[in-house]
């Protein structure tokens, strides 16, 4: 076969699986988010905006949790086997929850007399997809149990007060994306309400990232020697405190566009600091990208078909239809 580039395939691959990831959790996140904050606002009429402002984009913000699958699988079959192994039930959680979002958004409008059910099923789901990542995210900062190249842990492993705290932390800040979201999608009460939860939820996001930084230098994990192996690292946190500024300073001055933004800037800098840590472990300590890239004929079938096909039309899809449905809700915008 032809070798489509001189460039690392593996490199390539794992630059995909990154960037899939980060754009996931920046727009899944919000739409994460807005379900989170379904439960703190009984209003139905504010709750028909903030299911119109997520409408147009939930479904496709979802393709790109099946890319990073698809690349595991396709390019790093070995990190996917170790993963699905490690994180078996949290991904179960994680799918039922998203199938339940999926349900509850459809059904609340045409089942009217059990609307309270599905308005429980869109904020738990809501809440399990996000607290499920966060958890797995800190297991794999505490370090999975890996021998082999086969997981050889326990089905709880990564339930620990660690990735507890992260779990919540990531619901934490799913919601202050999503009130970013509302704010930068919807006007009158609805805005000023989403308004009013951004400094307390940027204020709860603070302090568990402060707690969760306690806990993993009291710890001790493999992850601080990272840190303090390259202290180029610590310019994210810097970055990630000018965000927070900017957060807050946008809700004071009532700027729509600043506080989606800002809250943006937060998660990337938090996942641009956590790659710089790991790089070049896939799997944590155990497996680097090199190790666990699949053999080269796979990575450059793949290039082909995923790499030069179905990567451009999602990212142009995704492009298109925020710009389609770019502007304010109508406060009577509804699903129905």
């Amino acid at each position: 076969m032809i070798e489509p580039l001189s460039f690392s395939l593996p490199l390539f691959w794992s630059a995909v699986l990154a960037f899939a990831i980060l754009v996931y959790v920046l727009l899944d996140g919000f739409d994460l988010g807005v379900g989170i904050l379904f439960a703190l606002n009984r209003d139905e009429a504010h709750r028909q905006q903030m299911m119109g402002s997520i409408a147009p984009v939930w479904d496709g913000n979802e393709t790109w949790l099946v890319l990073i699958g698809t690349t595991l699988f396709g390019a790093f079959p070995v990190v996917y086997a170790i993963f699905l192994a490690a994180f078996y039930l949290p991904v179960a959680l994680l799918l039922v929850a998203l199938i339940l979002r999926g349900v509850a958004f459809e059904f609340r409008y045409k089942d009217e007399g059990h609307r309270w059910l599905w308005d429980l099923g869109f904020v738990f789901g809501s809440i399990i997809a996000a607290f499920v990542q966060g958890a797995a995210i800190g297991a794999m900062v505490a370090g999975i149990a890996v021998e082999d190249g086969r997981f050889v842990g326990g089905p709880f492993d990564w339930l620990t007060p660690f990735a507890v705290l992260c779990g919540l932390g990531l619901v934490v800040g799913y919601a202050l994306l999503g009130a970013g979201w509302l704010v930068l999608k919807t006007e009158g009460g609805l805005r000023d309400w989403a308004y009013a939860w951004l400094p307390r939820l940027l204020a709860g996001v603070i302090g568990v990232v402060v707690l969760a930084l306690v806990a993993t230098f009291s710890a001790d994990f493999e992850v601080v020697r990272r840190w303090l192996d390259r202290p180029w690292l610590f310019l994210f946190p810097l970055l990630a405190g000018a965000a927070a500024l900017g957060l807050w300073r946008g809700v004071q001055a009532r700027r729509d566009w600043q506080p989606w933004l800002m809250a943006s800037a937060l998660f990337v800098n938090a996942f641009a600091m956590l790659a710089g840590s790991f790089w070049p472990w896939i799997v944590p300590y155990h497996l680097t990208v090199a190790q666990a890239a699949a053999p080269a004929s796979s990575l450059s079938f793949l290039f082909y078909g995923i790499g030069l096909v179905v990567l451009p039309v999602i990212m142009v899809y995704t492009a298109a239809v925020y710009w389609i449905f770019r502007g304010k809700v109508s406060p009577e915008a509804s699903d129905d």
